[in-house]
């Protein structure tokens, strides 16, 4: 799923993701506290293994987790919390896409995290109101 670049200075820490839903890869920053969790499960955690993905399955043999395994459990989280029978992992996309729009991150932005060909792709995850609208482009209080 992701592969590690981590440089002398680990303020810059990387993750490069190679394999996306539109096969675009991106490299993303980490965070510190995310970095050091990584850290504790790689010396504390992680099974010995040959791999280079970073999550792998909890039991033998030790392979990486793969994209329906992981849709998998979130999906039953999102039952367990009581969420419609409907839900899906693509909720958590769009919700996550509304949430940087209102926190001001452009549409661009967005579409590049989103790893979109095209901006409209990014317009159907967004749920724009007027008020956000006139907060982000005419810097209004709403």
């Amino acid at each position: 799923m992701g592969q590690f670049l981590i440089g002398g200075d680990t303020s810059k820490a990387e993750m490069n993701i190679r394999y996306r839903k539109a096969g675009l890869p991106v490299t993303m920053p980490i965070p510190q506290k995310t970095l050091k969790a990584i850290a504790a499960y790689l010396v504390g955690g992680r099974p010995k293994n040959d791999c280079s993905e970073l999550s792998l399955q909890c039991c033998r043999p030790y392979r990486p987790v793969s994209s329906p395994t992981v849709c998998y459990a979130i999906k039953s989280c999102m039952q367990k919390a009581g969420l419609p029978e409907e839900a899906t992992t693509y909720w958590l996309r769009h919700t996550h896409a509304q949430h940087l729009l209102e926190a001001g991150i452009s549409v661009f932005e967005i579409k590049e995290m989103l790893g979109h060909d095209d901006i409209e792709a990014t317009n159907r995850y967004l749920h724009i109101h007027l008020k956000l609208m006139k907060r982000v482009i005419l810097g209004e209080l709403v």
